[in-house]
């Protein structure tokens, strides 16, 4: 497949945690994402952020064709706690 270069996007995405409330012991996902063609990049606050920045970069009809958003699915993956297995 010869993918036009106006419909290939990469982007990077960093992400860490951070104490939110060392004395509760509370944690949240922090990073950034930057689109590397352009080199724009926005820090995230929370990890629907991610989402917001690369529909940015995305046709609205292609938004709207896909009935599930693979980035959502995708973040819900990375940021799965790890069941262990006894």
């Amino acid at each position: 497949m010869d993918l036009a270069e106006s419909t290939l996007h990469s982007f990077i995405v960093k992400l860490w945690l951070e104490d939110e409330d060392r004395n509760a012991g509370r944690r949240v996902w922090r990073g950034y994402v930057t689109h590397v063609p352009s080199g724009a990049h926005r820090y995230l606050k929370c990890l629907s952020d991610i989402e917001e920045f690369i529909k940015e970069y995305l046709d609205e009809n292609e938004i709207r064709s896909c009935s599930r958003s693979r980035v959502c699915e995708w973040i819900r993956r990375v940021t799965a706690k790890p069941t262990r297995h006894k």
